[in-house]
């Protein structure tokens, strides 16, 4: 298969899946090239995505202004996504954030109370001796407060946001090309794309959102500052039989004046397997990915037993009265940025773009930075005044 394109988007994730819907309004010829999530992680040779996976936190809280438009503007198309595609990806479970009482040292509660102010979001405020009545799965150490979302939180489903933003961007009449990208090169007016399996195409402009790839030297020929972090999460299954009790339970972001005791953990989500698992993360381990070699290998192997057992414990002083009927970890990446928000611009070229960079935050907010990347490679240029930032693509 070969074509010429408008634009083609290099990336089938969260953030290139959204930008491709977006940028079908414009009626332009559109290509979204990426490939499907692969039967065998082990085996697998080629490229991987951290939205292989069934359960993000999603909040519109957030003490940093840019993040929280991020979030809010994404939350409110979460039903007309959902509507116009048919899939399901939203659960409205709410969202609780438990940290020690402001007036101490700490004061991580303060600014989540600061922040829900100037949002004017409707969260609840639970003092030390509400949270084991209401949220009775929990328990927390002594001098503990919480701010409780109940709408416009819970948790989303990765794999499915991105199966209702393909179907969508598919219905509006963008080429879908399932293969992976091996090469991306400005050839004068134009710029070439070519698949593993030797296809090329060409775009007038490219948008690179390669998320943890996006280093790879044949994409981008000049390194981004983009720092890609291996992590590792758990997953404690629910015994069947144990799952009415859990009803009701809502997200949780724990804080810890130690940053290795902050944890973040979802309700009961089944998994492709059939089973229901309850989801923690909080690998404190600092292992820093050079390059795309280390980031497939790391996909495919077995993620990091020290960082898994660490999470057993948080997640057994957290919900002590939950015994797992197994305990299983995987692999996943996290990419940062020099200034904590994607990389949304141009390269040095008019002509490619990049966007990427979720700093840990990105999954919620997916469908607005997606609308930002359409938005700069239609026009030339991304124009967001309401933002308190230029999204600035950084180097090394």
């Amino acid at each position: 298969m070969a074509g010429a394109f408008d634009f083609i988007i290099v990336g089938k994730g969260m953030m290139g899946a959204a930008a491709a819907r977006h940028l079908a309004r414009s009626d332009a010829k559109i290509a979204l090239i990426g490939p499907d999530e692969p039967e065998d992680w082990s085996s697998h040779g080629g490229v991987f995505s951290s939205h292989y996976d069934n359960g993000r936190i999603t909040r519109t809280i957030d003490a940093d202004p840019v993040w929280a438009l991020l979030a809010r503007r994404s939350i409110e198309r979460y039903g007309e996504i959902a509507n116009e595609s048919g899939v399901d990806f939203y659960s409205e479970a709410g969202c609780l954030i438990a940290a020690p009482l402001p007036g101490g040292v700490d004061s991580y509660l303060e600014n989540v109370i600061s922040a829900r102010d100037r949002l004017g979001v409707d969260a609840l405020f639970v003092g030390e001796h509400d949270l084991a009545d209401q949220f009775p799965w929990f328990r927390f150490p002594p001098g503990y407060g919480g701010v409780f979302e109940p709408r416009n939180a819970g948790h989303i489903n990765p794999r499915e946001l991105v199966r209702a933003q393909v179907v969508l961007a598919e219905k509006a009449g963008v080429t879908i090309i399932r293969s992976e990208v091996v090469s991306v090169e400005e050839t004068g007016k134009a710029v070439a794309v070519r698949t593993v399996e030797g296809a090329s195409f060409i775009g007038s402009r490219v948008l690179i959102a390669a998320g943890g790839f996006s280093i790879s030297r044949q994409l981008l020929a000049r390194p981004l500052d983009l720092v890609v972090k291996a992590r590792t999460v758990l997953f404690a299954e629910v015994a069947e039989d144990d799952l009415p009790r859990f009803a009701g339970m809502p997200s949780l972001i724990g804080v810890a004046p130690q940053q290795d005791e902050s944890y973040y953990l979802l309700p009961p989500i089944r998994y492709p397997d059939g089973k229901f698992y309850i989801k923690i993360g909080g690998d404190p381990s600092d292992i820093n990915l050079a390059d795309e070699s280390d980031v497939r290998a790391w996909f495919r192997g077995d993620a990091n037993r020290a960082a898994a057992d660490h999470m057993a414990g948080l997640l057994s002083r957290a919900m002590p009265s939950f015994a797992p009927a197994t305990l299983k970890w995987s692999p996943c990446v996290t990419t940062f940025t020099r200034h904590g928000y994607p990389h949304i611009g141009f390269t040095g070229s008019d002509r490619i773009a990049v966007l990427t960079g979720g700093n840990g935050a990105a999954a919620k907010s997916s469908d607005e930075i997606g609308r930002l990347g359409a938005i700069l490679i239609e026009n030339g240029q991304l124009d967001a005044p309401e933002y308190e930032t230029d999204f600035a693509v950084c180097y090394r």
